[in-house]
């Protein structure tokens, strides 16, 4: 991270999000029953997506099936093709579609680091805390109706992600909750 300050490395934190098609109401207090009527069927907009920590740039692939292999693939080479001029250093978890052979093999033919968080740390992935403020903004009490308004919706978002920059500052810091355990 200190060489990411200094400029002299591009540091991206990685992650998928799955964007849900239902109603996520929050509380609502009514004198009469009122039905909403939700989607019928389990609609997803996946998103993977590399936030810089420095920068707060993101950069993202879409699709509405599965994040795969390909998936990275595809968001190495975006990456790549940033041409950023100075070593890049990837943050992942590890999801199977992330540590595999062939997304190993690209990263290494385009000369990107792969770093891997340890298992269930979502709290050192500064990602995650991005897609948690999507969700927020997004999702939470919320309701749309047809599919593709709510896929414009999340494009709309993620397009215009320079809006919320103030409240991206405050959230997206190296404030990582890490703890040594001495030894016995």
């Amino acid at each position: 991270m200190a060489e990411a300050k200094e400029g002299n490395r591009a540091v991206f934190f990685v992650d998928a999000a799955h964007f849900v098609l239902a109603p996520f109401i929050g509380f609502l207090w009514s004198l009469t029953r009122i039905f909403i009527q939700a989607p019928a069927g389990r609609q997803r907009f996946n998103v993977l997506g590399a936030i810089n920590a420095i920068t707060q740039e993101l950069v993202t692939v879409t699709n509405d099936t599965y994040i795969t292999a390909e998936s990275v693939c595809a968001l190495l080479d975006k990456l790549h093709n940033l041409k950023l001029g100075i070593p890049l250093t990837l943050f992942l978890d590890n999801a199977r579609y992330q540590h595999c052979a062939p997304v190993i093999e690209k990263a290494a033919s385009l000369q990107i680091e792969l770093c891997f968080l340890p298992s269930y740390s979502p709290n050192l992935n500064l990602i995650e805390r991005f897609w948690r403020f999507a969700k927020e903004k997004l999702v939470k009490n919320s309701y749309c109706p047809k599919y593709k308004v709510f896929r414009a919706n999340v494009f709309s978002f993620l397009n215009h992600v320079d809006q919320y920059v103030d409240e991206l500052r405050t959230l997206m810091v190296e404030n990582f909750q890490i703890v040594i355990v001495p030894q016995a």
